[in-house]
């Protein structure tokens, strides 16, 4: 069925890291819209594009699969869609098989599977390019004949062969001729007769010329892959990320801040005095400073991740990987959306829907908050500032680096427990992982998946950020002194009498244990909204605006100079500490709680691991604090 008398549906499936997602750029360009399928929390990509007759069509990137044998809720969806049974969902009036040309044995059982279900198909040979520098030689007019189905040889990553392959996809759609390799027995029978029939047709339609010449992605792999030299890759390839994230995002910030400082100024000097001008200043247009001054460093590590993953580089990280997971109970799958975790928790988790065992699959979401988001960066671009007041950006990115590695490590050991202590499941875990050969990125992707992460981080963190600036500057500003009293005409006294002020001294008992005075456990509280909260808070709490061109070394003076009522100093490095160690496992971010809830389909799995993992952020920089203080630390 289609889904109207003028609109067809066209469904793109195929293996992972075919080029399935690439051509459905290709076809559709800024046609797309992104949504869920009805009753499950798979994304649903979709967009349209018109035949050369004139046509509308409509086309859905299907989740990347490898069998029709569903072991995940993504390849499930697959399944379900290609054979009409997705609530909510046409079925499609024909199927774009998407399969790389330079590894065609293995791809095309899948094709294969969908040709069984006796439906119009087109296969589009990807990679053609790739192919042919293989000394592959392809014989699509064969392939076509052997399958029974158009084969297209396309070039998707430059656009090549779209056009013919719109062509192929004319009205009435080409029917599919009837499967020439053995279809009836059980799936085993089934599997096996497919793989003998692929191995058959491959020697024919892609004979591969083999003088035994590795090839560059062979040559790199026998490093990148190499037991002892492929960690030592990873690890400088990691490092590299967290010193470039520290050394190139300082212009940039520079930047943001002045161009701030001076709307600010201007603001401030066009507005009459009173509530309104300083609630603009300090609440509306520091709080989007706030934001904006981190997104620098946001923003390179998206580009990163993304250049990794484009690269090919992702997948050989996740190999090496799996050796360390299967340590604990997981397997390299669950590395991807560990990874993603680091950008934001959010895609991280829902990342894990690939993982065929549900056990593993709750596990990975259980820990992926201890995994470092972007969040935490300006929590700990401050402390570690302030930890080494005197260190390059080289000392600094290996203090981060092993930030990041505590949290990686805790997460480990936690899913090492777990695995004894959740029931064991049905489905058994397999670690099947495509190496894709080494690419060229796309500048055009690479730009595009920054622009759409970086501008989804401010539209999120950007809109509550705003927001509770807004109410922490009214917090701090009201109730207003009497005038003639001692707080009138000392803003410390002011602030200290306020609503925040009285706040903090309620809340400030809980946290005196672990070295935060009542400052410090006002702008704590306020994280648990969003993490990047906090430095906001602790600018509004000493009375800092943000907009101010030195507003990040002024508040570094503050805090440095704070003191208890006794004298002592209040940001020790033991303190630091204590707030680092905190802020590496606290779940401050409710919106990743509530996609936890919908992933694993009970509100039970998220308030545990909300509460789980406050307590143990609590007992953790409690455990820094007095034992370093017992030992005689400062």
């Amino acid at each position: 069925m289609s889904t109207s008398s003028e609109q067809h549906l066209v469904a793109l499936v195929g293996n992972p890291n075919a080029g399935k997602t690439t051509l459905f750029n290709a076809l559709t360009g800024e046609n797309q819209k992104v949504g869920n399928y009805s009753g499950v929390t798979v994304s649903r990509k979709s967009g349209s594009f018109r035949s050369p007759h004139g046509k509308k069509i409509e086309v859905v990137d299907l989740p990347g699969c490898y069998s029709l044998s569903p072991q995940s809720p993504d390849e499930e969806v697959t399944r379900n869609v290609l054979i009409g049974d997705q609530q909510d969902e046409a079925t499609p009036d024909i199927t774009v098989c998407v399969v790389d040309a330079s590894a065609l044995e293995r791809h095309l059982l899948l094709a294969m599977e969908v040709i069984e279900l006796g439906k119009p198909v087109v296969v589009a040979l990807n990679m053609v390019d790739l192919a042919e520098s293989r000394g592959i030689h392809l014989d699509p007019t064969l392939l076509s004949e052997e399958l029974g189905v158009p084969v297209v040889p396309i070039q998707a990553n430059k656009k090549k062969g779209v056009i013919e392959l719109k062509q192929a996809l004319r009205l009435p759609f080409p029917a599919t001729g009837a499967p020439k390799w053995n279809t009836s027995g059980d799936t085993e029978s089934r599997q096996k007769a497919r793989t003998e029939f692929a191995q058959v047709i491959c020697g024919e339609a892609a004979r591969r010329e083999d003088d035994g010449t590795l090839t560059i992605t062979d040559k790199l792999d026998q490093i990148l892959l190499h037991p002892i030299l492929g960690w030592v890759a990873l690890i400088g390839v990691m490092l590299t990320v967290f010193w470039t994230i520290f050394s190139w995002s300082s212009y940039p910030m520079d930047a943001i801040e002045g161009a701030f400082g001076s709307l600010g100024d201007w603001v401030g000097a066009t507005l009459p005095e009173g509530d309104f001008n300083e609630l603009m200043v300090d609440g509306v247009i520091g709080g989007i400073a706030g934001t904006l001054v981190f997104l620098p460093q946001i923003v390179l590590l998206f580009f990163f991740i993304a250049l990794l993953e484009a690269s090919g580089y992702m997948a050989r990280a996740a190999f090496l990987m799996d050796r360390v997971m299967n340590l604990v109970g997981l397997s390299g799958k669950a590395f991807l959306p560990l990874l993603s975790a680091h950008a934001c928790a959010i895609p991280g988790v829902m990342a894990a829907r690939t993982i065929d065992s549900a056990k593993e699959r709750l596990i990975t979401i259980l820990i992926a908050p201890w995994m470092s988001c972007s969040a935490r960066l300006p929590v700990y671009f401050l402390l570690i500032a302030m930890l080494l007041p005197q260190a390059n950006s080289i000392q600094q990115a290996l203090f981060l680096l092993a930030v990041y590695a505590l949290g990686v490590v805790t997460a480990l050991i936690a899913a090492r427990i777990l695995k004894g202590r959740i029931a064991e499941d049905d489905t058994p875990s397999h670690f099947m992982l495509e190496l894709p050969p080494y690419r060229l990125p796309q500048v055009g992707y690479l730009l595009r998946h920054v622009w759409d992460r970086a501008w989804a981080f401010v539209k999120r963190a950007g809109s509550i950020i705003l927001a509770l600036c807004i109410i922490l500057w009214a917090l701090q500003t009201y109730p207003k002194p009497a005038e003639g009293t001692p707080a009138a005409e000392d803003s410390a006294l002011a602030l200290e009498e306020s609503y925040m002020g009285q706040i903090g001294h309620v809340v400030e008992p809980v946290f005196k244990p672990l070295g935060y005075d009542w400052r410090t456990a006002t702008s704590v509280i306020t994280s648990f909204a969003a993490r990047e909260v906090f430095v906001s808070s602790l600018m509004v709490t000493y009375s800092i605006s943000e907009d101010d061109d030195e507003a990040d070394s002024l508040l570094q003076d503050r805090l440095a100079a704070a003191t208890w009522p006794d004298g002592r100093k209040v940001y020790t490095p033991l303190t630091l500490l204590s707030l680092l160690v905190f802020f590496i496992y606290a779940l401050q971010c409710l919106p990743t709680s509530a996609v936890v809830a919908r992933e694993t389909n009970s509100w039970k799995w998220a308030v545990a691991q909300l509460g789980g993992m406050s307590l143990f952020a609590y007992l953790a920089a409690l455990a820094v604090f007095q034992i370093g203080t017992l030992l005689g630390f400062t």
